[in-house]
């Protein structure tokens, strides 16, 4: 496993249809320094969904990366499997993972200094309008909609910074801020 104990590790979560992945796309395409740890998914992807948002991969795969200790953590959501492989990432980048609140809590048990944010719909409305957005079937949306306050919770017990992405490019800055802050007040590149 890489040494991440020299790098900013950053961990990114929240409900599902709350904008995680939009707001991880940007801070990639504005910031070289940072380097995303592609968490790897058993559940088929959604329309529009880019090919490169997960490793998709079978459940029988997925178990034998699982017995190679593959992952940093893992868990199965609702009815399929998802996990954070050990990461790898290029000298000189900071490494972000986009994950559930609940991987969150094991990334944080691993690297105590990682800077945890929450982000949040600001109402479960309008989370429930960008899962149905999205593409979600029924079954999904509710089930994502009853996690969501179990998830905001754990983000509190964990002290994560929470940001309501009720407007992009303000969430975005604002991770950015807390980024460049971390940066600035540790010394990472």
């Amino acid at each position: 496993m890489s040494e991440l104990s020299e790098r900013l590790v950053v961990v990114i979560s929240g409900p599902g249809g709350v904008g995680k992945g939009t707001i991880v796309a940007r801070l990639l395409d504005r910031d070289p320094r940072l380097w995303l740890s592609r968490s790897w998914t058993t559940r088929a992807r959604r329309p529009g969904e880019h090919m490169e948002a997960y490793h998709f991969t079978n459940r029988e795969l997925f178990l034998a990366h699982v017995d190679n200790d593959g992952f940093l953590e893992w868990v199965e959501f609702l009815d399929y499997l998802q996990g954070t492989p050990v990461p790898n990432p290029p000298a000189g980048h900071d490494v972000v993972f986009e994950i559930d609140v609940y991987g969150a809590e094991q990334i944080q048990l691993r690297y105590p200094d990682a800077l945890l944010i929450f982000i949040d719909a600001p109402t479960r409305a309008h989370q429930e309008e960008r899962l149905r957005g999205r593409g979600d079937p029924e079954e999904k949306v509710q089930a994502r909609l009853a996690k969501a306050q179990d998830e905001a919770d754990v983000a509190r017990r964990l002290d994560s910074v929470v940001i309501i992405n009720d407007d992009l490019e303000r969430a975005v800055q604002e991770v950015e801020a807390l980024i460049a802050s971390r940066r600035g007040g540790e010394g990472h590149w």
